[in-house]
């Protein structure tokens, strides 16, 4: 028996893995975070199969969940939202499944960060402006940011920064990263991204409050800022020059 979690990936059902689908229709369990994974990537599981939906359970039911498909020897799909690794309250649920000896694996699933840096059809990483990808979040109700992970703190490096669970803290976003990254540092908020009622709004950090308004976005949405977002600048990578020289090229002549 074992505990499988499993990154759905964004939204769009087509965009969790090969591996993640497979698990899923082979499990007689499945446990699903139904506020944040699709209805359709639950479908993949068998007719009979035990398909659970934890967004109104608590941990200790969701662990209960877990002890009675291991008293059956019954494999378990656990399925969160993205990826497991991040933001997904998945660390208290693996203690939980350590303390009691039931076995578990994670199957990568694609972040949100990826799918909304798709859909806004950039790279996140451009030669000479950005070389660094910041994942973070603010305090929320759930919980709260550790004392060192400032926004400012980890905005320090000035690459590319992504926030998770914080549209609603917009116009705090936009008033603290000014000074360092400029006022018309471009932002984007990608809301749902890859869903049906995917919301995008893109801006400055001057304007981005104003743009982003009538649309009333507080939940599942990224900010991403960071002059990555205008695309390249003055300098291409040297991966694909005629001159550059790799194991599998060689330079041009």
């Amino acid at each position: 028996m074992t505990v499988y979690f499993i990154g759905a990936g964004p939204g769009d059902p087509d965009l969790i893995t090969v591996r993640g689908r497979d698990l899923i229709a082979r499990c007689p369990v499945c446990l699903y975070a139904g506020s944040l994974v699709p209805a359709a990537v639950v479908a993949h599981a068998p007719k009979d199969a035990r398909v659970v939906d934890t967004a109104a359970l608590s941990l200790d039911d969701i662990v209960a969940e877990f002890e009675a498909a291991d008293a059956g020897g019954l494999d378990v799909a656990r399925v969160h939202s993205g990826d497991p690794s991040i933001y997904g309250a998945t660390a208290e649920q693996f203690a939980a499944l350590k303390a009691r000896g039931i076995p578990y694996e994670i199957v990568p699933g694609v972040p949100a960060f990826a799918a909304a840096a798709a859909r806004l059809g950039v790279e996140l990483t451009v030669p000479e402006i950005a070389q660094t990808i910041t994942l973070s979040r603010l305090s929320g109700r759930a919980s709260r940011m550790p004392e060192a992970e400032t926004l400012q703190a980890v905005a320090a490096a000035r690459g590319t920064l992504v926030l998770h669970l914080a549209a609603k803290q917009l116009a705090r976003i936009a008033d603290e990263l000014a000074p360092l990254y400029g006022a018309d540092c471009p932002v984007a908020l990608v809301a749902r991204a890859t869903w049906p009622d995917e919301a995008i709004v893109r801006g400055t950090l001057a304007d981005i409050v104003e743009k982003a308004a009538p649309l009333g976005i507080e939940r599942t949405a990224l900010v991403i800022v960071g002059r990555a977002l205008d695309g390249l600048g003055e300098t291409s990578s040297a991966l694909y020059a005629p001159e550059h020289v790799r194991r599998l090229k060689p330079a041009a002549k």
